[in-house]
């Protein structure tokens, strides 16, 4: 294993997500094809791909979590972009934080603040 390298999201419009998630992590895509939409987020990808004929039901058994630097500020800003709400920054030891949302397709979005993990 050689770590984490994509989350991808799977979404009913892909231009209106690759809209919302351009605003939401500040960076435009540098892929962008009908079947698969790339964004650059620090080295890791953030994929955007689009549901099909069969609507999937989304689990929420995985999650990933995208580093930030003020997790209630960014929790505030996505909600305020029109994600909703899936858990409230909540601490989980030392000065860990973590919080997710939903964004418009249901995909959820981890968010974490943790000081002590270096790249």
């Amino acid at each position: 294993m050689l770590g984490l390298r994509t989350t991808a999201y799977i979404v009913s419009d892909l231009d209106e997500a690759k809209a919302w998630y351009a605003k939401a992590f500040k960076s435009e895509p540098y892929f962008d094809e009908p079947f698969y939409v790339g964004f650059n987020i620090s080295g890791y990808e953030l994929g955007l791909m689009p549901e099909g004929d069969e609507v999937n039901v989304k689990g929420e058994n995985i999650l990933s979590y995208w580093g930030v630097e003020d997790i209630q500020n960014e929790y505030k800003r996505l909600l305020d972009l029109g994600a909703t709400e899936h858990e409230k920054p909540t601490n989980v030891g030392g000065e860990l934080m973590v919080a997710s949302v939903k964004d418009p397709w249901q995909n959820i979005i981890g968010i974490i603040y943790n000081p002590y993990f270096k790249l």
